[in-house]
């Protein structure tokens, strides 16, 4: 029992840039794992990508006029992206472009250009920084970001979740009720926006969507409820950044990539035993209708 303890808790209780890390990954993973449940719900999964992709032009510019400086490159990621935001939500308005397409049309765009001016003046060094993150490195100021902005969207969420379920399951109703829908999903961009800001501090501009949505879509294996939903996402975040950590200090391998292969291998164990319709409870419902049409087969021809 001591030697499964020392193998579990041991490195996060001797080194302190290890209890960094998993502090700031969890406070990203419970803020993470909701937001995800709304973009599986409203079918905009790979939104979350695009936008994590659109902050870089901004992360790009803060590095080039400030460096590595935390508040220069949040200050930037969060421009670019309530500009992208913005502007792909006036073109699936205003054109027949839908939002998905519009959204990935940015992505592509900002992709090519933030690495371009992050490479303008970098090493391939502060490349992979920017990209893959630096949880095992973060500073007092980073993981207060984290906290602060974790703290800012759990209180959002539910002081708008009526609101945004409604949006998910019935949104020509609420376009009815006036305004407040189209206020909603500005609201929910900008908490998506503040969210993928502060984690790529954590995870990076690539990684940090995956600690979003691979929790939020697993979850929907195992429970029904929207409220269920988020909470076993931010839980299986909060477990796969634990999990991640502890293999990328054992096998001496990147901790970004390692947390969200942790979070990967839930959701591909949610989606093959998971009851909410995992490929386990499928197999079994179509034996036992099968079995149930050939004993009504039978009972017919009796």
């Amino acid at each position: 029992m001591m030697h499964a303890w020392d193998l579990l808790v041991q490195p996060f209780i001797e080194f302190g840039f290890m209890r960094r890390a998993l502090a700031g990954s969890w406070a990203l993973a419970f803020a993470a794992g909701p937001l995800g449940v709304f973009l599986v719900l409203r079918r905009l999964s790979l939104m979350g990508d695009a936008m994590a992709h659109a902050i870089l032009p901004g992360v790009a510019v803060g590095f080039l006029t400030a460096g590595l400086s935390m508040t220069a490159m949040t200050v930037g990621g969060l421009i670019t992206g309530v500009i992208v935001a913005v502007l792909a939500g006036l073109i699936s308005r205003l054109t027949p472009l839908r939002e998905d397409a519009s959204f990935a049309a940015f992505y592509l765009v900002s992709l090519g250009l933030g690495v371009l001016l992050v490479s303008l003046k970098g090493t391939n060094l502060d490349l992979i920084h920017v990209l893959f993150g630096t949880v095992l490195g973060l500073s007092t100021a980073a993981l207060l970001l984290v906290t602060l902005v974790s703290s800012i969207t759990l209180l959002a969420l539910a002081g708008m979740f009526r609101v945004l379920v409604t949006e998910c399951l019935d949104p020509l109703f609420l376009r009815t009720e006036g305004r407040i829908g189209a206020w909603a999903h500005m609201g929910f961009l900008a908490l998506l926006v503040l969210n993928l800001v502060a984690g790529f501090q954590v995870l990076g501009t690539l990684m940090v969507v995956g600690i979003m949505m691979l929790p939020a879509t697993a979850a929907r294996f195992w429970v029904r409820s929207v409220g269920a939903q988020m909470v076993l996402a931010a839980i299986l975040g909060a477990l796969a950044s634990y999990a991640g950590l502890l293999v990328s200090y054992y096998a001496d391998v990147a901790a970004s990539p390692a947390i969200i292969l942790a979070a990967g291998a839930a959701h591909f164990v949610s989606v093959a035993i998971g009851p909410q319709g995992g490929l386990l409870q499928t197999v079994r419902q179509s034996r036992a209708r099968r079995a149930r049409l050939l004993q009504s087969m039978g009972d017919d021809y009796v």
